[in-house]
């Protein structure tokens, strides 16, 4: 009897770390470690510019008392977003292990699936957000790259024409190593990060010894009094402050890899001491001269340490844009699997860590946009302009999803849920609204290219919910079309047919004309329809279910997470043993091809079911999303109108 699973009951493979006892020891020092250069390194490298930018606007002057009021809005503001929203709260929030938006979308549409009208929204929201990170993505690595670089006009002026050629010479390496993975030189990641951070830590004290009084923005009364005194002022400096917590987003994203423990331990051990630390140590600069606010970081180190300052900051730029690519792919494979967008070359770097992938369309993607983004802002303030707005509408989101999931899901009381979610929510749309001042300086930028991703996607989910109500409208019902051909039974020629149909009990087209044209019917056939669930992993025992139609036929579910790796002839191999001969050289995949027809109606805007055309047309091969092996292929072709 064929066995429904829900997406609710569908467990974590066994071999995933989600599943693994909690780390110890020596592993727990090594995740920690390595959480460091891929988790922190985006946060880890805001000291190159988020002081500076607060002040460099010209809008808040660098008097004493300015430079404690910001010190502390820093400092609590890492506190309630970093501190207490992700570490403490939302890396609770985790789906089987997973973390990301995807991953909190996910827990929340599962959370009100009794509810359609409130999970659609819902879907769009988080599509929304999801979107808005490949904006994040161009600008978090060239800002940061950038910034870093800059430090040569610090050590030697001279040197301040070769600043951008030398940036788009990093981030070109950066990228035309992608596809060669980072297994080799990810191990160096977690030790470079943790000289950076002690590098922060080095920076900071003196200055912080030579002026203990700064250390008196540890007060919130000083970020309270800043507000009430200069109000405008303080509000339009939220806009740079922000850039302290940009990483924010990448310890929940993370999650997976190195779960919390690691996290957590990496952030108040170390982390969060050595930014307070060079935050404080840049401000005691600037109370006593300044005229260090021109780039307060590096004018902290000595004289003869600023040039190896400028490489020890290079690597650590790149590392963090390093995580974030990663963090693309990821997000990618996972939204592709997901149905939100169309299926892309996926390749796997390395042949131990499954995580490693390399999706050659985004990574070129990115690189154009982020040139483009370096030429287009040509230095660290202006692109600070931009930066902001597509971070703080991910934070929001994020917390707006917080709420179902802990309200829906958790089942926590309704006052509880609205003081804890309203109170990061009154946070993070305030950020948000000051970093909509910078709208027509820059903010355009990301948001631009956040709307076109969430275009896309929402048109690849619209066109493909069309496409399978067309297929649907249009399909004969399988079992009935069985009975009706075995009446009068065609050939049957020796192997297994293996079918591949959308719904499962639909007619797929691929058998009718193989009936049609051929004249034969395979004497065991299975018709597989693959699902992917609002999951992350599904294990090998609840890989697959079937049921019998008789005459050897047999209708084949496979269930597949957002995170697995689909393989369907690996999962057909759980079928051994239960009557279904699947020798490989006997073995034969027939796939539909379908073209699609735009045409006037009441689906999509013609001009969006044109791109959706174009999007299906040039989506990567479903073989070889399938790993189905190519020389046992047949593909026969059908067009659908939507």
């Amino acid at each position: 009897m064929r066995r429904t699973i829900p997406a609710s009951h569908c467990r974590s493979s066994p071999l995933k770390p989600s599943d693994k006892a909690a780390p110890t020891g020596g592993a727990l020092a090594t995740l920690t470690l390595a959480a460091l250069g891929v988790v922190y390194g985006d946060i880890g490298t805001s000291p190159l510019y988020a002081l500076k930018e607060v002040f460099h606007a010209g809008h808040v002057p660098a008097t004493a008392d300015n430079v404690l009021g910001v010190l502390s809005l820093i400092f609590w503001t890492m506190t309630i977003i970093v501190s207490l929203k992700y570490v403490l709260l939302i890396l609770r929030a985790d789906n089987n292990g997973e973390g990301g938006l995807i991953a909190m979308l996910a827990l929340a549409t599962t959370a009100v699936k009794e509810r359609p009208a409130l999970r659609r929204t819902l879907m769009v929201v988080g599509l929304f957000g999801t979107a808005i990170f490949y904006g994040d993505g161009v600008i978090t690595p060239a800002i940061s790259v950038l910034s870093a670089v800059e430090g040569l006009e610090v050590a030697e002026p001279g040197l301040h024409a070769f600043v951008l050629p030398i940036t788009l010479l990093v981030l070109t390496g950066l990228f035309a190593v992608q596809r060669f993975g980072t297994g080799g030189i990810g191990k160096f990641f977690g030790p470079i990060t943790l000289v950076w951070f002690f590098v922060l830590i080095a920076l900071g004290i003196p200055h912080v010894l030579a002026n203990p009084a700064v250390l008196v923005a540890l007060n919130p009364a000083y970020a309270a009094g800043f507000f009430a005194q200069q109000p405008l002022v303080a509000f339009i400096a939220l806009g740079a402050v922000v850039l302290c917590v940009t990483g924010g987003e990448a310890l929940y994203a993370d999650m997976g890899h190195f779960g919390k423990r690691p996290i957590r331990i990496a952030w108040y051990g170390l982390v969060m001491p050595a930014l307070v630390i060079n935050y404080f140590g840049q401000g005691a600069m600037l109370l006593k001269n300044p005229q260090a606010v021109e780039n307060p970081f590096y004018l902290m180190a000595p004289d003869w340490a600023q040039l190896p300052l400028v490489f020890l900051a290079t690597a650590a730029t790149v590392i963090a844009s390093q995580a974030l690519i990663s963090a693309a792919f990821s997000v990618t494979k996972q939204a592709i699997q997901l149905g939100i967008l169309p299926r892309m070359t996926v390749r796997h770097t390395s042949v131990k860590d499954t995580g490693q992938i390399y999706v050659p369309f985004v990574n070129w993607g990115l690189y154009v946009f982020i040139v483009l983004a370096v030429a287009l802002f040509k230095s660290s303030s202006n692109l600070a302009s931009a930066y902001g707005i597509a971070v703080t509408l991910d934070m929001t989101i994020t917390t707006v999803m917080t709420f179902f999931v802990i309200r829906y899901g958790w089942r926590y009381p309704l006052s509880l849920c609205l003081a804890v979610t309203g109170f990061f929510l009154v946070i993070d749309v305030t950020f948000f609204l000051s970093n909509m001042l910078k709208l027509f300086k820059g903010g355009w930028f990301p948001l631009v290219l956040g709307i076109g991703m969430f275009l896309l996607m929402l048109t690849w989910k619209q066109g493909r919910r069309l496409m399978r109500n067309r297929v649907r409208d249009e399909a004969i019902e399988l079992n009935g079309f069985l009975e009706a051909i075995f009446i009068s039974p065609p050939v049957r020629v020796s192997g297994t047919a293996v079918f591949l149909v959308a719904e499962e009990g639909l007619t797929p087209n691929a058998l009718m004309h193989n009936l049609k044209h051929n004249k034969v019917l395979h004497e065991y056939n299975l018709f597989v329809t693959v699902k992917h669930h609002e999951v992350p992993w599904i294990g090998f025992n609840e890989r697959v279910s079937m049921a019998s139609l008789g005459h050897d036929c047999w209708q084949v579910t496979l269930n597949f997470g957002f995170k697995n790796d689909p393989d369907v002839p690996e999962a057909l191999q759980l079928l051994k043993g239960r009557g279904v001969p699947l020798d490989d050289m006997d073995t034969s995949y027939f796939l539909s091809r379908d073209t699609v027809i735009p045409t006037f109606g009441d689906g999509m805007a013609l001009w969006r079911e044109k791109l959706f055309a174009s999007m299906h047309r040039n989506a990567a091969d479903m073989a070889d999303f399938l790993n189905l092996p190519s020389n046992r292929i047949v593909e026969l072709g059908a067009k659908v109108e939507i």
